[in-house]
């Protein structure tokens, strides 16, 4: 690597770590001259760094957005947690995600230093990934979602519901949440007046409007859309006081499928959905910790028939005559 090239990965490494230098401040850092640093930015600028200068006081240089991906510089760590991330996503939920990911990973692995290849595949030796298959969805709908939530427009799409006849919507979109398996929007429905929590799994045809919306006092996403898949999708929703840590109980429990609420004297209460009762029983049961049903009583019920099967099972088989 010759001088001048170090240099400019010197300059680029700057310019990264800080939003705005000084050309004499740049100057200072890489002991050259203000000329030699704005010879430098050039040769950024043709690698296609975008580097704006501002002029008067305070002005300076700093790195912007461009028109296509320049080539990036990491450190050691960044390079360990984008590949550890790629290596992730391999297994994602975006339809297509699968594969650039995997070409990505194989672009960074080509170039890594041999002691950062070591330590990754230390990572991945060592990991295992104990998710489920996903629901996958196409990446183009990731996108136009994500454009309209951040420039405030409404979108249009065809949703099939659970249950439910396919139905047109218009919504006011707020924000994407991500689970282990699932994408979901929180949304303001326009024509039932209301908030609600789509799949994107369910969604078709989706398309963004030009109507401009003035964002509404909303819900913490997060825990509306933890509240709507949790509960809502049901036929019944239970709430167990369970004699344990908050963070004890989520270890356990996916935050897709139960909500954890914080209690007193150590105790809290999981609040989580099911059409199966019986099924409800046995999972909560499986946890290990004392918990009392607070509701429904039909999940009572459904304890006390749990707990006469497994007494019954354990008890000494009687001798044939």
């Amino acid at each position: 690597m010759t001088g001048t090239t170090e240099r400019v990965l010197r300059l680029l490494a700057l310019l990264q770590h800080r939003p705005s230098w000084t050309a004499a401040a740049l100057a200072r850092e890489l002991g050259v001259t203000d000329r030699s640093v704005r010879r430098d930015i050039e040769r950024l600028r043709e690698l296609g760094y975008p580097v704006h200068a501002t002029t008067g006081v305070g002005g300076g240089y700093r790195l912007g957005a461009g028109t296509r991906l320049p080539p990036l510089l990491l450190d050691d760590e960044e390079a360990i947690a984008t590949a550890v991330s790629l290596r992730l996503a391999t297994g994602g939920t975006v339809r297509g995600a699968s594969e650039a990911a995997l070409r990505a990973l194989a672009k960074l692995d080509q170039v890594m230093p041999a002691r950062l290849r070591a330590e990754l595949r230390a990572v991945h030796g060592a990991t295992d990934t104990l998710v489920g298959p996903g629901v996958e969805i196409p990446p183009e709908v990731l996108m136009t979602l994500a454009r309209a939530c951040r420039d405030t427009v409404r979108v249009r799409f065809t949703y099939t519901g659970r249950g439910a006849p396919d139905s047109e919507r218009t919504v006011e979109p707020v924000r994407l949440v991500a689970t282990a398996r699932r994408w979901y929007l929180m949304a303001w429905d326009v024509d039932r007046d209301d908030w609600r929590t789509f799949r994107l799994d369910r969604m078709r045809d989706v398309v963004t409007t030009t109507w401009q919306f003035r964002p509404r006092e909303h819900p913490d996403p997060l825990a509306y859309v933890q509240r709507s898949v949790t509960a809502s999708p049901y036929r019944h929703v239970a709430r167990v006081r369970v004699h344990a840590t908050p963070d004890q109980v989520r270890a356990l429990v996916p935050p897709q499928v139960g909500r954890v609420e914080d209690d007193r004297d150590g105790w809290c209460v999981l609040v989580t959905g099911a059409d199966d009762l019986d099924w409800l029983a046995l999972h909560v049961a499986r946890l290990g910790f004392e918990a009392r049903v607070l509701e429904p009583p039909e999940l009572r019920r459904a304890v006390e028939r749990l707990a006469h099967r497994l007494t019954a099972m354990a008890s000494a088989p009687r001798e044939e005559s």
